[in-house]
């Protein structure tokens, strides 16, 4: 595997105008009309499966038109080609309010007992019928999907298309924002903070872009909200859209509450390891002790040697989507940050990286290979059902991400096992005290956002009163631009935060009974992961023995973390 690896997508089409690209798209528009004309005239199995068709269709073509922009952002033709996407999604929602009002006045229990494919597509259809309660008028519906594509959908393409052509000026050298956000994680104390600084100035001298953007996005959901009966926010839509309740996510944020004293004490710690009198933002994502350099070879390799240690399929699928070219490593001009993976046909995904040799981003690519598993294991549902709500598509990433984290932490000691153990801390304290600070943030906005416009100091403010609420004393210093640095924010799907924190916490239940009873857990696992879009999290969780609505199953999770902490801070005193 070459040191700048990219993924194939020619495997799928051409080009944005060859021939099959094109045979695809109309392919797609006759599938859209054609399942549009069958709601509320032929049976429910007949809708069913025409939207399957139509399913598996569209996903390919939508995954290739994105991966191919996302590495390339200034792609004119792949930038019109998600637009005429949109135009047609918008077309597909339409169908889709028609169908969910259609099945709102269904006896589901006499489709169910006449039709096997009906009862296949159960907890859809049931969660359908609710959100019939939840809709607007067909033609406010239908208006309301028009307008999306002037109002949210196109704000978020611009976000997309600022940030990542977005270049930063660090000491007289021009950089895209990725790669200044990667030098977060440089050991040089003064580079980090350096670029710290450089990608303030950055974030503001576009605010006013990014303000609108925010603007323009939460004021339409909190008016959609607020007409489909949902109340003044995104909240009960999304945690209905993510398949919990609110009781479960209380529980979860409340344990999470009582964690932070936790995350505190790792923080300080970090402090005194590096020298310094307190955390600042630019230390949070420091290496400590004696990090190695993993080139992506090496580091594809130790993955996949250890997802053999769980199974031989885990392993052999890891070393496929080598072998296969899946994966984009290289971070570039034009390039999204981040990491993401993508299904894109069968039981195929596309994952894409910006690595940069750090340990950090050997568990990126196992969890975003545990994202490519968990589609694997999907494949063999209808594909209606593979659609899986972001409380449980973090289920299968988080547990890889654990199983590589554990087997590093297994083969080194002293000052290595330091860096290692620092670097596997980074992410749980992300997940529960920065995923709960962009939470509480988002709440904020959406409660002033009815009222008015913010402006790019008020959502600067907003942002630190969060992260003082919950980095607290860990840390000497904040960063009030991360409501521009990150992307969730900007989509009609709305809290694209908590989800992470339920993926981990839920992950790391699962893998304490893994650890506890291997060969029992691995006889349920896959077929745990195939069934995520057909059950909620709760009952989900009850396969397993969870009571995702009491706050002791979430503090279970975290006292794995804490072990951790205990240990990252003990071997820091020992020094």
């Amino acid at each position: 595997m070459s040191s700048t690896a990219l993924w194939d997508l020619e495997v799928y089409f051409e080009g944005f105008d060859s021939p099959d690209y094109l045979a695809a798209l109309e392919s797609c528009k006759a599938a859209v009309s054609a399942y549009a004309a069958a709601v509320g005239v032929g049976t429910l199995e007949e809708s069913l499966v025409l939207a399957s068709k139509l399913s598996t269709e569209l996903n390919l073509l939508l995954s290739y038109t994105y991966c191919a922009v996302s590495v390339d952002t200034r792609n004119e033709r792949g930038q019109a080609r998600l637009s005429e996407l949109d135009l047609l999604r918008t077309e597909l929602r339409k169908a889709e309010t028609r169908f969910a009002a259609w099945v709102g006045g269904m006896d589901l229990d006499a489709e169910f007992a006449k039709s096997s494919v009906a009862k296949e597509h159960e907890f859809l259809l049931r969660k359908a019928h609710k959100k019939a309660s939840h809709q607007m008028s067909p033609n406010e519906e239908n208006l309301a999907a028009d307008l999306d594509l002037t109002g949210a959908s196109a704000w978020e393409r611009l976000y997309d298309t600022v940030t990542s052509q977005l270049e930063v000026d660090l000491n007289g050298e021009t950089l895209p924002m990725s790669a200044v956000r990667n030098l977060a994680a440089h050991p040089d104390r003064a580079k980090r903070k350096a670029a710290y600084e450089a990608e303030l100035v950055a974030w503001e001298q576009v605010e006013g872009t990014l303000a609108a953007c925010m603007n323009g996005i939460k004021g339409q959901v909190n008016t959609l909200a607020n007409r489909r009966g949902w109340g003044e926010s995104g909240l009960p839509e999304a945690t209905f859209d993510n398949s919990i309740d609110a009781q479960t996510l209380d529980a979860m944020i409340g344990a999470a509450r009582e964690a932070f004293p936790d995350f505190r004490r790792y923080l300080k710690a970090k402090a005194k390891l590096i020298g310094a009198e307190g955390c600042e933002w630019y230390d949070l994502f420091a290496p400590v002790g004696e990090e190695k350099t993993w080139s992506q070879e090496e580091g594809s390799e130790f993955v996949a040697t250890q997802f053999d240690q769980y199974s031989q399929k885990m392993g052999d699928f890891a070393r496929r989507s080598y072998r296969e070219r899946w994966i984009d490593f290289p971070p570039r001009a034009g390039k999204v940050g981040g990491a993401y993976c993508s299904g894109t046909k069968d039981d195929e995904s596309r994952i894409l990286m910006n690595y940069d040799g750090s340990f950090g981003n050997v568990k990126t690519l196992a969890h975003e290979l545990g994202h490519a598993y968990h589609n694997l294991c999907l494949s063999q549902r209808s594909p209606l059902l593979r659609d899986t709500p972001a409380t449980l598509a973090e289920t299968a990433s988080i547990f890889c991400e654990t199983i590589v984290k554990d087997a590093a932490l297994k083969t080194v000691s002293g000052d290595a096992k330091l860096a290692i153990l620092e670097a596997c801390l980074q992410a749980p304290c992300q997940t529960v005290v920065d995923i709960t600070s962009r939470f509480l943030f988002e709440k904020s906005v959406f409660a002033d956002r009815a009222k008015r416009d913010l402006s790019p100091r008020e959502l600067s403010e907003r942002m630190l009163e969060a992260q003082r609420e919950t980095y607290g004393d860990g840390l000497a210093s904040y960063h009030g631009y991360m409501w521009a640095a990150k992307p969730h924010y900007y989509s009609s799907y709305s809290f694209y935060n908590f989800p992470y924190m339920f993926g981990l916490l839920f992950a790391l239940g699962l893998y304490k009974r893994y650890q506890a009873d291997p060969e029992a857990f691995k006889g349920q696992y896959d077929e745990l992961l195939a069934s995520t879009g057909q059950a909620n999290a709760y009952e989900l969780g009850q396969r397993f023995g969870f009571d995702t609505r009491s706050s002791g199953f979430w503090e279970g999770s975290l006292d794995v973390v804490r072990k951790d902490v205990d240990d990252f801070v003990a071997l820091v005193e020992s020094r």
